[in-house]
């Protein structure tokens, strides 16, 4: 049994690692600025998984929460997520994605945690050069973004290289499941198909990306947590799904007849 730290754990994939930790009996703590719904039902499943509120940018509150917990690993889920957050507002993005990491990596090296495990982006790629890449692709990010969690990568290799900690990035792709904050496909496409509503997407049908499930996202980020692995790692299913797939898809569920039971 271990005592992992999650900061951002009341996010959408903070709180499904939370879930999944305490269910493998780990001792379970969660930092971040309010305890989300999605938290509450971990909370409810699991009543030893422990709270603390405060902000990730703000060095005194993980000070505190990295003293008092002497956490055996840290999994690195706060952040401003997603592409268009980060064109909105790139001045909080820095603060939140690049200090606020920067924050955790301090407090780890002076009250001596070792493992700290970053949920990172395959937006650190920028543009890819095929359909399919690997880690070996070059790193050329443009959105605020994917340069900030690049720079939280590369700020990483210098406390493994001069402070022995370990430190592991989960490159994720486009992560989905019930309870989905941002408004993007697949979420509004089957908000839009319960509701019975029309929806125009502005791009074409052939756009096409490699969708990860919420709870195999969260067994991959438990799996390279307990790897040791020291290099990027990419966290995706290996298959593109275009815009027209998953409408053919939503579509025929839609349609299907729902089955009463008596």
């Amino acid at each position: 049994m271990a005592r992992i730290l999650i900061t951002g754990g009341s996010g959408f994939i903070g709180a499904g690692v939370a879930r999944a930790l305490a269910a493998r009996g780990d001792e379970v703590v969660v930092f971040d600025i309010a305890r989300s719904r999605a938290l509450e039902g971990v909370v409810r499943e699991h009543p030893g998984v422990a709270f603390i509120g405060g902000e990730i940018t703000e060095w005194p509150a993980v000070a505190a929460v990295m003293k008092e917990q002497r956490p055996d690993a840290v999994i690195h889920c706060a952040a401003v997520v997603g592409v268009t957050n980060s064109l909105a507002s790139p001045y909080a993005t820095f603060r939140v994605n690049v200090e606020g990491s920067l924050n955790v990596l301090e407090c780890m090296r002076l009250f001596g945690v070792r493992r700290f495990v970053h949920l990172s982006s395959e937006e650190t790629y920028g543009p890819f050069d095929a359909d399919v890449i690997d880690e070996t692709h070059a790193n050329r990010p443009l959105a605020p973004y994917g340069i900030s969690k690049y720079a939280v990568e590369q700020l990483s290799r210098d406390y493994v290289a001069r402070y022995g900690l370990e430190c592991l990035h989960v490159r994720t792709c486009w992560v989905y499941g019930p309870g989905l904050p941002r408004p993007r496909v697949p979420k509004i496409l089957v908000d839009a198909a319960v509701a019975g509503t029309r929806l125009h997407l502005p791009g074409g049908g052939d756009f096409a990306v490699d969708h990860v499930y919420v709870d195999d996202c969260v067994e991959g980020i438990l799996r390279i947590m307990q790897s040791g692995a020291r290099e990027p790692l990419n966290l995706g299913s290996d298959r593109l799904v275009s815009v027209d797939e998953l409408v053919a898809l939503i579509s025929a569920a839609a349609e299907k007849p729902v089955k009463k039971r008596y």
